[in-house]
């Protein structure tokens, strides 16, 4: 039997680049963690051991280190167009060259003092060809909760379902975001990203959820409605479940749980994916751009 390779790419995962600029008293900080991969005609060296073609990894972690000071860091996405532009200038034999950023903040205590904040991290995946590029900016770990307004009713059932009804629950997310754009010249990175964060956090909290299906449908319209020159975004939200604490076998005279102490149980969850995309969107190399994962 006969076999062929298949789909196959290569790169340098989670580079830990951190640049600080010093050019005045008061310093600025950019901590990212960089991924490059690069796809095209590898066939040699899968095949027969060649690595005439082979850009090493090691070159490309280099270039994102250097990068990161010949280009500076103005936001990850144009870093990161920078960059996947280097590499494919510099091998031959890819068709694409793909980066992917996340960014941790810091915030500021002084001139020179930083405190690194936790919560949501800012992303992005940039892919670059010979012709075009596509930039999928985003968000992950953005941990929402509305303590009411959200209800789970008249699902379907079975001889195995045990799960009640409710009128009232907690609803909370740990949100993975990504947003593609339908151009990536003259695009203020920075301020596009800010109002999509800032309207997926409105219509978070001012949207009543029949289920968190709809929640999301409506924050991505809502994102799309606000900037048109996205044309879809995609989802990936876990249900962080918060279970009612039961009082009632409690030996405490006029201890009751109205809708006040719950448990937070991490696993198992469920996990609610979804994409919004404009009617007339040019579509997506998923393959190339959602690996790994739907988002």
């Amino acid at each position: 039997m006969a076999n062929k390779l298949g789909v196959n790419q290569y790169g340098k995962a989670e580079s830990r680049v951190v640049r600080i600029v010093r050019d005045t008293a008061r310093h600025e900080i950019r901590d990212l963690n960089v991924s490059t991969s690069l796809r095209g005609d590898f066939e040699d060296a899968h095949i027969t051991g060649d690595q005439a073609a082979v850009l090493p990894t090691d070159t490309q972690k280099n270039t994102a280190f250097a990068y990161a000071k010949l280009h500076g860091i103005s936001s990850i996405e144009d870093y990161a167009l920078a960059l996947g532009r280097r590499l494919l200038e510099a091998c031959p034999a890819a068709s694409d060259a793909q980066v992917r950023v996340e960014e941790y903040a810091w915030d500021r205590l002084g001139d020179h003092s930083f405190v690194r904040r936790g919560g949501a991290v800012r992303t992005c995946v940039v892919t670059v060809g010979r012709e075009d590029a596509v930039v999928l900016s985003g968000i992950s770990d953005l941990v929402v909760l509305n303590s009411t307004d959200s209800e789970f009713r008249g699902f379907l059932k079975d001889e195995f379902t045990t799960l009640p009804e409710t009128d009232d629950r907690v609803l909370a997310t740990s949100l993975v975001a990504k947003w593609r754009h339908t151009a990536v010249e003259g695009v203020d990175w920075n301020a596009s990203h800010a109002a999509v964060l800032q309207t997926l956090l409105d219509t978070f909290a001012g949207t009543y959820s029949r289920a968190l299906q709809e929640t999301l449908h409506a924050m991505g319209c809502a994102v799309l409605d606000d900037q048109e020159e996205i044309a879809e975004i995609r989802f990936s939200a876990p249900n962080k479940h918060h279970f009612l604490v039961d009082f009632s076998g409690f030996q405490v005279e006029g201890l009751t749980n109205d809708g006040e102490v719950f448990i937070a149980a991490d696993r198992p969850y469920g996990l609610i994916e979804a994409q919004v995309t404009r009617d007339d969107a040019p579509p997506a190399d998923d393959a190339w751009l959602h690996v790994p994962g739907f988002c």
